[in-house]
């Protein structure tokens, strides 16, 4: 697992390195000058060689610049692979590897692989967080990486202390023990016989099922009688 502060800091010490000496190499072709830079890679055997010299030599100053900055990283970093994929093939390759073998030049292709390589990694996204992109733009999320170590305020935390207690997953083979019950609790269940009320005056009628009225119900209700009115 990386330490990202590390790996910000060594990739910007890449990217100022790398782009250094991309900038160095775009700016003695602007002392040259780009018609005398066309000459020389005619010489070399490249192919159109007037919009070869104006190409490299622009993409390698200003490209250089944007590795230093990390600016535009990923269109910086393919314009310059495919500027050294061309000095590669077109010019360098045949010469071999070294640049220089037994005290003589052989302008090899050493430096130009190195140089187009170290630029397609920062055009995948190598150029780590001490760039202007992630300055002005940055990244969608502010989480860790899958190989980045969790910063030290998180490593105490867990899922399970955020969790509420519903959502904590039990043990396998293990299940919560029922809540102990007292047998003389009032929260033990009724049973059907406590349940079942006096049902002497239930009467089934048409399916349905009526209350027979009581003696003391049905007892006639005696009315009071009004006392005779007596003759004047």
């Amino acid at each position: 697992m990386r330490n990202r502060p590390i790996y910000d800091v060594v990739a910007l010490l890449a990217r100022c390195g790398v782009g250094t000496v991309f900038l160095a190499h775009g700016w003695q072709k602007i002392q040259v000058g780009v018609t005398a830079t066309g000459q020389n890679l005619d010489a070399m055997g490249a192919p159109f060689p007037t919009a070869a010299a104006v190409y490299s030599t622009f993409v390698e100053l200003l490209g250089g610049a944007a590795l230093i900055l990390g600016l535009a990283l990923p269109a910086a970093g393919a314009l310059l692979f495919l500027d050294m994929a061309g000095a590669l093939i077109f010019v360098h390759a045949k010469h071999g590897i070294f640049l220089v073998d037994g005290g003589n030049v052989s302008n090899g292709f050493e430096l130009v692989l190195i140089l187009g390589l170290a630029s397609l990694v920062f055009a995948a996204g190598g150029g780590g967080r001490l760039t202007l992109d992630h300055r002005l733009f940055g990244r969608g999320g502010n989480g860790p990486d899958e190989d980045e170590e969790p910063p030290p305020w998180r490593a105490e935390s867990s899922g399970h202390e955020l969790a509420p207690p519903a959502a904590r997953s039990v043990p396998a083979g293990k299940f919560p023990a029922p809540p102990k019950t007292d047998e003389n609790s009032t929260t033990r269940p009724r049973l059907a016989a406590e349940m079942v009320t006096d049902t002497s005056r239930d009467v089934i009628v048409a399916g349905k099922k009526t209350t027979q009225p009581s003696s003391e119900d049905t007892a006639p209700t005696r009315s009071r009688k009004k006392p005779p009115k007596s003759g004047t």
